[in-house]
């Protein structure tokens, strides 16, 4: 199940490229770029996709689409958009480390810069501090000052 949500929230600097900019529906679009989360998975420590990693990860399969002609590659651009958290903690935000590649098949494409236009596939993993709390995917512009839509992933 994926649910989507989006709030307001401006800066001077980011109420532009807020403006142009949403995600909803494991779907992010931004001036620069979309990114379409095509699949997610809860991977266990040792099985494949996270053969080395000492947490349980969630993974998600996506598609980066230049649209500007900026400079952008997979990797990068769903790092400096996209932030995950798992709701476990009452007193703290609990922010999701990134883990290892899951997919061994974009070991050389994760990287590839991105022509205008262009769309490469890629996949991301986060590690998890549980395997029951649902993970909240939250997207901005400005490096998570400003949130500009959040998509909760339940875990499977």
């Amino acid at each position: 199940m994926v649910e989507s949500s989006s709030r307001g929230g401006s800066s001077p600097t980011s109420d532009a490229a807020e403006a142009d900019a949403s995600f909803k529906d494991g779907v992010l679009t931004t001036p620069d770029i979309r990114i379409e989360i095509t699949k997610h998975k809860l991977i266990p420590v040792g099985k494949k996709g996270n053969e080395y990693g000492e947490k349980p990860v969630i993974a998600f399969w996506y598609k980066t689409t230049n649209v500007s002609g900026q400079k952008v590659d997979p990797t990068t651009g769903i790092l400096l958009t996209i932030r995950a958290y798992q709701d476990n903690n009452p007193n703290a935000e609990n922010e999701l480390q990134v883990g290892s590649l899951p997919d061994d098949k974009y070991l050389d494409t994760q990287t590839e810069e991105i022509k205008k236009g262009g769309t490469v596939e890629n996949a991301v993993a986060f590690e998890l501090d549980d395997v029951k709390t649902p993970v909240d995917l939250v997207a901005s512009t400005d490096l998570g000052t400003t949130e500009i839509g959040k998509v909760t992933y339940q875990l499977k």
